[in-house]
């Protein structure tokens, strides 16, 4: 594995470096049998490809640490014009890459049952929540534990898909992850047994008092009637207040947060989107479903993208009261776009804005209510408590009076 790391991540670092300085910005091009024809007028000149010529043979006639493979090298230069764009969340995916993100959408895999996320600061995979009753629970993974490596190989570097692809694997295989856990001196070391993981997106129950829970995980396509079907029951079961649970969730479909949101929603726009031909998309909510009880949404640092939609609308419209602690912070929207040959490119299309115009790249939507996440009492063995949920108990409680 580690080898097979080294040669794609030659392959990347040489033509992704080059490429990503010579050319700077994604280019259209034609591919044929792997010879690149430039376009009039395009950055892909004749110049350009003698280069690419001139390294790649360079690469044949004096690499001396392995053999890199003419797939590896045209990948590397599809990524590496992703790469230039310097940003995180446009890349490019292989016919295998998008086979298993299309598995992760269908809420199906073969892994150790835990979300995954990119850290702010030190850029490492972080797990930003775990699931119950899976291999990563059970194996004493955490929530904020930061991945160093997996199976030796370093993850400093790796995008999401790639973190996530060497995670993921057959069922009844190990992985070996090195942690790196606050409070802790040294790395923390895990072995965890994949097997086949399925991701309820939502999830429901009642608290006494009339207060009903209703944690949303992902906005998938199925998570639309999942929170449908939670919010029923709740209603059936005498809700009288409701506490809606943001907290570890990546966003996932711009369509599905809206017709979420339209479940609770007074009239007005929900949210807009902004392309960079200033091209405008508007998204309304016609208020014949607004939600007829006291709300609290519960959101933390890894609360992001359609999860800070959901957020951004219900504290501009003051139909609830965030709790929690200052949302990621994505307030771009990206889109997957697929070749001829089966491959494809997710790339940043637009900005949204929350009803009341505000654009929160880069800087998150702060909770209404401050509560910072207890590790300590959340793993407390004799006594474990979630603070942060108490505290939005508490605050609906004050809503309901």
């Amino acid at each position: 594995m580690e080898e097979k790391r080294r040669k794609s991540g030659w392959g990347l670092f040489v033509l992704g470096t080059v490429i990503g300085i010579l050319i700077g910005m994604v280019i259209t091009c034609i591919v044929y049998r792997g010879a690149l024809i430039p376009k009039k007028d395009s950055v892909v000149d004749q110049r350009v490809l003698s280069k690419i010529d001139r390294i790649t043979g360079i690469i044949d006639e004096k690499f001396y640490l392995s053999e890199v493979t003419d797939e590896q090298l045209e990948n590397g230069i599809y990524r590496g014009l992703l790469e230039a764009l310097d940003d995180p969340y446009s890349q490019y995916y292989t016919e295998e890459d998008l086979a298993d993100l299309l598995e992760s959408s269908s809420g199906v895999f073969y892994g150790i049952g835990a979300y995954v996320s990119l850290h702010s600061e030190t850029k490492l995979p972080t797990i930003s929540s775990v699931m119950p009753n899976t291999p990563a629970e059970e194996s004493g993974l955490r929530k904020d534990d930061q991945v160093y490596m997996i199976d030796g190989t370093q993850t400093y570097g790796l995008t999401l898909t790639e973190a996530t692809k060497l995670i993921k694997g057959p069922e009844g295989t190990n992985v070996h992850l090195t942690i790196i856990r606050e409070g802790e001196f040294d790395y923390v070391e895990l072995d965890i047994v994949r097997r086949r993981v399925e991701t309820p997106t939502v999830i429901n129950e009642m608290f006494d008092d009339g207060m009903a829970y209703i944690q949303v995980r992902e906005f998938d396509d199925v998570t639309e009637s999942q929170f449908a079907q939670a919010l029923e029951e709740s209603r059936s079961n005498g809700m009288k207040g409701l506490i809606i649970d943001l907290r570890a969730n990546p966003g996932g479909n711009l369509s599905t947060v809206v017709e979420m949101l339209r479940m609770i929603l007074p009239e007005g726009i929900i949210v807009y989107t902004e392309t960079k031909a200033g091209r405008s998309e508007e998204f309304f909510c016609d208020g014949k479903n607004q939600l007829e009880v006291p709300l609290v949404v519960l959101t933390d640092g890894n609360s992001a993208s359609a999860s800070e939609i959901f957020a951004g609308a219900v504290q501009d419209y003051g139909i609830g009261t965030l709790v929690g602690t200052t949302t990621y912070g994505k307030g771009i929207v990206q889109q997957i776009v697929t070749m001829e040959d089966g491959t494809a490119l997710k790339t940043t299309i637009s900005a949204y804005f929350t009803p009341k115009g505000r654009n929160i790249h880069g800087i998150g939507i702060e909770p209404d209510v401050e509560c910072k996440f207890d590790a300590e009492k959340f793993y407390d063995e004799t006594n474990p408590s979630d603070n942060q949920l108490e505290k939005a108990k508490e605050v609906l409680g004050e809503l309901m009076k």
